[in-house]
């Protein structure tokens, strides 16, 4: 296999789950601020011209960080991060997707359409007028998400899954962006420094 990386959330969480599973893959850092993903070399492996991707042992590739922390899950030997059984597998993913719709998407447009437009405005359409609400509509899925937390040690209650490597990678860039956690939030900021003493959160 081998793993083509780049600057950005979406290639953390894919580091960080390998890290977390102890899975090392050949890696190719692919230049996104200076265009390289939009040109055709890298496009014949991602057409939508994302990062990261997984070329495959049989040379064909993968894309969409869920899609392959899944594949790498299910490949390798090791603790699954998703889960032992159905209903392990099925509450990751009910919290994997809860979080990329609620927050993951809303808080990266946020950046997206406004202090990230200049990179983005010629590759995706982007929509300035709308980013202070995403941002907010972020911070209060947030705020409903930290009521969920109490009590709880992780996402999922007592396993460290791929929901917590998601999250905090995104709440990681967010802080970096200008959408920090608000502070009253206090079982998040909890979690938050938990995932932090992790040693796969500096992949």
């Amino acid at each position: 296999m081998h793993f083509y990386n780049s600057v950005g959330p979406n290639p953390q969480v894919v580091r960080m789950f390998m890290a977390e599973r102890g899975i090392e893959v050949p890696q190719t850092t692919v230049d996104l601020r200076g265009g390289e993903n939009r040109r055709a070399e890298y496009m014949a492996k991602n057409p939508f011209g994302q990062l990261p991707c997984l070329e495959l042992d049989d040379g064909s590739f993968l894309a969409e960080i869920t899609a392959i922390c899944e594949y790498l899950d299910e490949t390798t030997p090791g603790m699954s991060l998703i889960g032992a059984n159905a209903k392990e597998r099925a509450e990751t993913r009910m919290w994997v997707r809860r979080l990329d719709l609620n927050v993951l998407e809303p808080l990266a447009n946020g950046f997206r359409f406004s202090q990230g437009i200049k990179l983005f405005q010629n590759r995706i359409h982007v929509i300035p007028q709308a980013a202070d609400d995403l941002k907010l509509t972020a911070q209060k899925n947030l705020t409903w998400l930290d009521g969920q937390m109490a009590g709880k040690t992780w996402i999922c209650g007592n396993r460290f899954t791929l929901a917590d490597v998601l999250l905090y990678c995104f709440l990681a860039f967010g802080a970096a962006v200008g959408q920090p956690l608000n502070p009253e939030n206090t079982n998040l900021l909890a979690w938050f420094d938990r995932v932090k003493a992790r040693p796969s959160s500096a992949a």
